[in-house]
């Protein structure tokens, strides 16, 4: 059994939807190794598990939730280790085995992403965090004091080491398609610009090492500041940089491919600020990762549902074919230019639903996205 997602794999996922989906739900997304290799086809709806409560019950809504997303053709699913204490990552995982086990899907057909880099507790906040750091982190020499920022946040190679062994145990699967290194700008809060370049490319050695051996797919960086503000802010992140980090640690053929980062209404940063540079050119984070062939997924498509109720007037006129302003929230994102996919926080299955509905319905082209975004008012 493969231990990742295949181009043959999800491309036989999407064709058991073909008639029931719109022709363009599944996107493709090309392989890393070269320019004419095959594509993957991942569903422009993800699913994301960062909300809800670290208990049974929640654990629970998770396992069946990514279940109704796979049969309903979401076949791209995302986790962070630290999400609800890891249990985020161990209800995903049942789920899908359940799938698997079930013959409803198989591996190569879901592309599954997860992240590293805050210190998780393990499935409940401790009475003593400091002393469960201390115990689990420190006293085991996984990690030392000054590979820590500002008290739960390393990339050191050893604790990526750790917390990816974590996760595939979580998961209970052998590989996962991307793995993020989750807010690394963080470490900009107590590192200069020089150790925060040497600690990347020691953490990019690490993961271009277990590409190699077939345990992630691609890696990224998954991020909420670093991206949107100005190179003039301590967190600003270069995508020029970290690119140019990768070349030299894994060669023009690196597997540095993916991003995450929030985007919506209500913070648009990636689309309409100039944070980046590419060649000399001020330009957006999307034209930049464009640009560099990099997938793009979106966090708080609709922010734990904040911007609901301060949606644009013109969304209802303008989407009125849906229902509700979750759809065309999500609608907005996943029509955006340079959006793989939003990922949607759905830890019940009546959501799943809801939101799945949107896979039989055409994204908006670029004039369309250009109309709604600009009639905002």
């Amino acid at each position: 059994m493969s231990k990742l997602a295949t181009p043959e794999g999800t491309g036989r996922y999407a064709a058991r939807f073909a008639g029931k989906s719109s022709p363009a739900h599944f996107r493709a997304w090309p392989l890393p190794e070269t320019d004419d290799a095959p594509f993957h086809r991942l569903s422009s709806i993800g699913m994301g598990s960062y909300t809800g409560p670290s208990t049974d019950e929640g654990d629970l809504q998770y396992a069946e939730s990514v279940g109704e997303a796979v049969r309903s053709g979401i076949n791209l699913i995302d986790a962070a280790i630290n999400y609800r204490n890891m249990r985020s990552e161990r209800a995903l995982g049942k789920g899908i085995r359940a799938l698997i086990t079930a013959r409803e899907a198989a591996r190569d057909e879901l592309f599954v992403m997860t992240k590293g880099g805050y210190l998780p507790f393990d499935g409940a906040v401790p009475a003593d965090p400091s002393d469960y750091l201390r115990e689990t982190y420190l006293a085991t020499g996984i990690l030392r004091p000054e590979e820590i920022v500002a008290g739960c946040h390393a990339i050191a190679p050893r604790f990526l080491a750790n917390q990816l062994e974590r996760s595939l145990h979580n998961l209970g699967l052998d590989g996962v398609d991307v793995y993020f290194l989750h807010n690394v700008e963080q470490q900009l809060d107590e590192v200069p610009r020089e150790e925060f370049d040497r600690r990347v490319a020691a953490a990019f050695h690490y993961l271009e090492e277990q590409v190699r051996a077939g345990r992630i797919g691609v890696y990224g960086a998954a991020t909420w500041n670093g991206f949107r503000v100005p190179p003039e802010r301590k967190e600003h992140l270069s995508l020029e940089r970290l690119w140019e980090i990768a070349t030299e640690v894994g060669g023009e053929e690196h597997h540095f491919r993916a991003l995450q980062l929030p985007y919506n209404i209500g913070m648009p940063e990636a689309l309409t600020e100039p944070t980046q540079k590419i060649q000399g050119q001020r330009v957006s984070l999307l034209d930049a990762a464009y640009a560099l062939g990099m997938m793009v997924v979106a966090s708080v498509p609709l922010l734990q549902t904040q911007i609901l109720a301060h949606l644009p007037g013109n969304f209802a006129e303008d989407l009125s074919d849906l229902p509700t302003p979750a759809l065309r929230a999500i609608q907005f994102v996943r029509s955006t230019p340079g959006i793989l996919a939003p990922l949607v926080g759905m830890r019940q299955v009546q959501h799943v639903k809801e939101n799945a509905a949107l896979a039989a319905v055409d994204p908006l082209d670029a004039q369309a996205f250009a109309a709604l975004f600009n009639g905002r008012g």
